[in-house]
């Protein structure tokens, strides 16, 4: 008899989510497309607890219409779920090798040179010389984005009292709930005690709004409007865009893979890997400046 539900009386999947909730601290929306992806299999295999490598292929044809992104999504969440079976023992054997296996490419991250940096910088800071808090507030959000790496999402929602005081850091809480320490430079603290000196309301966020704390979507839209004020195409830019070109831009002034690991919030190097392409010139001529065999030439 297979193992699962049968043998166990219990409901497999939400014991696995309940796992990835109170263990690995996955956030809600994320246990949510777990859950949406395990009851799609299972509608078309049975009960998952129970299903073999033959139930298990089925879903290849089942799901041959849709994008070989979504389905290594599907089939990453069946992988982790049986691998948690084998772990609490729940069922002595893996069927997820049945799996269908899609190459998918990562795609590139789009770039900001250093000329559109400057730009949108020069544009901003023009227009916070005039003291008015929503261009301060704009120069502080762009201060932060480009200079600690930060997600839309950690931006708009962090606290008033995250504003670093003593030491040079913020505490943000990123994907999953996972803290992290990210720097505040010298400009992003001057950028945010200005803003301070004009910010109004006494809720709890840094950046306040009527309801909450300004919004993703409005964060996209001034940027993108700032864009236009500086002669980039709105199309360029994005609160991601600027965490792209924060990673990019530290990695050619000599940063460590792994420490940009750490300021990103990435659970998993393979992440910031991707960030390498964009300065594979200059890891070329490190190699063949700093290695401790370059300067013994190619000669035989």
């Amino acid at each position: 008899m297979k193992s699962g539900e049968a043998a166990s009386g219990t409901d497999p999947v939400a014991e696995f989510l309940a796992m990835m909730a109170s263990e690995r601290g996955a956030a809600a929306n994320t246990i949510a497309a777990y859950r949406r992806d395990l009851t799609g299999a299972a509608e078309i295999v049975g009960p998952l607890g129970q299903a073999d490598r033959e139930d298990l292929r089925r879903l290849g044809n089942a799901w041959a219409s849709l994008a070989p992104a979504t389905v290594a999504r599907k089939a990453s969440a069946l992988r982790q779920f049986y691998g948690f079976l084998l772990d609490e023992r729940l069922r002595e054997d893996d069927p997820s090798a049945a799996l269908p296996q899609p190459a998918i490419r990562r795609p590139l991250p789009r770039i900001l040179s250093h000329d559109e940096i400057d730009a949108l910088f020069h544009t901003a800071e023009e227009s916070a010389a005039s003291g008015e808090p929503r261009a301060v507030r704009l120069l502080a959000l762009l201060e932060m984005l480009y200079g600690s790496g930060l997600r839309a999402t950690e931006l708009v929602s962090l606290p008033l009292a995250a504003v670093p005081r003593d030491a040079p850091f913020l505490t943000v809480t990123g994907k999953g709930g996972q803290a992290r320490m990210v720097p505040v430079s010298r400009r992003a603290t001057q950028a945010l005690s200005e803003w301070l000196k004009v910010r109004k309301g006494s809720g709890p966020f840094l950046f306040p709004s009527r309801k909450k704390h300004l919004t993703r979507v409005r964060l996209f839209q001034l940027l993108k409007e700032l864009a236009a004020r500086a002669g980039i195409d709105p199309a360029k830019i994005s609160p991601h865009v600027l965490r792209h070109a924060f990673a990019t831009h530290l990695l050619e002034g000599g940063a460590d893979l792994r420490l940009l690991q750490t300021l990103l919030g990435h659970a998993d190097i393979a992440t910031t890997q991707i960030y390498i392409h964009v300065d594979a010139a200059r890891l070329v001529a490190l190699v063949n400046e700093r290695h401790p065999l370059a300067e013994r030439g190619s000669g035989g």
